[in-house]
């Protein structure tokens, strides 16, 4: 597995957690940057994905 799998689903749980937050407490930055760090997470583990799948071609 690809290292920015690792770090996307890393950043996904993170995000996940300040976006529970951040809706649980009422702190409307908290969870926007929870929402922030679930994407980029998003974002990474598509990158690794496309990563893993050129290795195996290769």
């Amino acid at each position: 597995m690809d290292k920015d799998r690792t770090e996307g689903a890393m950043d996904k749980a993170k995000g996940s957690i300040k976006k529970g937050v951040g809706e649980v407490t009422g702190d409307e930055k908290m969870k926007a940057e929870g929402a922030a760090d679930k994407a980029k997470g998003k974002a990474e583990n598509a990158v690794g994905g496309v990563k893993d799948a050129l290795k195996g071609k290769s």
